[in-house]
């Protein structure tokens, strides 16, 4: 890759919500998923943290890289679930400042039949600072799936949010929908 290719590559980082991994009892097996898909779409990881299922821990995390302005997207992975200890969607909902449901809606509807147990996630998404927040799934497997369901739009709602025009090979843009449109859907006022 060109200097000039990594400065507009899109940035990703990766957080990883896991008691066990936190403390080395448990090898993270789903942020290195999530890396090769990614990184697959063209998108450059320039951070990876592993914190334990601790609300404050996870949104110090994400406010400093969102704020940091060196990423454009965080990726989480676990504590979405249902257990007591599941505290990602709450941390994350504490930190973002534009919430976008339909992420998560279109990841369950997209994972539904290969996997009932998709309506039990509470997964969020979100904005801070121009920066994408996606909750994902502590399950490689199932981090990969929704990303096979979200992964071409993510570029795209990135470059909305940031007011910038779409990278080719990144946007999964095909419909009739101008750019301009799509803001006005965003609360922002169309041309």
């Amino acid at each position: 890759m060109s200097e000039t290719q990594a400065r507009s590559a899109r940035r990703l980082a990766i957080l990883t919500i896991s008691d066990a991994g936190s403390r080395g009892e448990r090898q993270d097996t789903s942020g290195p998923a999530i890396s090769e898909v990614m990184t697959g779409l063209g998108y450059v990881e320039i951070e990876r943290a592993i914190v334990p299922d601790e609300a404050d821990q996870i949104a110090r995390q994400l406010v400093a890289w969102c704020d940091g302005g060196e990423v454009d997207v965080v990726l989480t992975t676990g504590g979405t679930g249902l257990s007591p200890r599941d505290v990602t969607p709450e941390a994350t909902r504490s930190v973002i400042e534009s919430e976008i449901p339909g992420i998560p809606e279109a990841v369950r509807v997209g994972t539904a039949a290969s996997t009932r147990m998709a309506m039990l996630s509470r997964a969020v998404a979100g904005m801070r600072s121009g920066c994408l927040v996606i909750n994902l799934p502590g399950s490689p497997a199932s981090g990969r799936e929704d990303l096979a369901v979200i992964g071409p739009v993510i570029g795209h709602a990135i470059d909305i949010a940031r007011d910038r025009p779409g990278q080719s090979g990144h946007d999964a843009h095909t419909d009739r929908t101008s750019h301009s449109e799509h803001r006005g859907h965003s609360g922002h006022k169309s041309d």
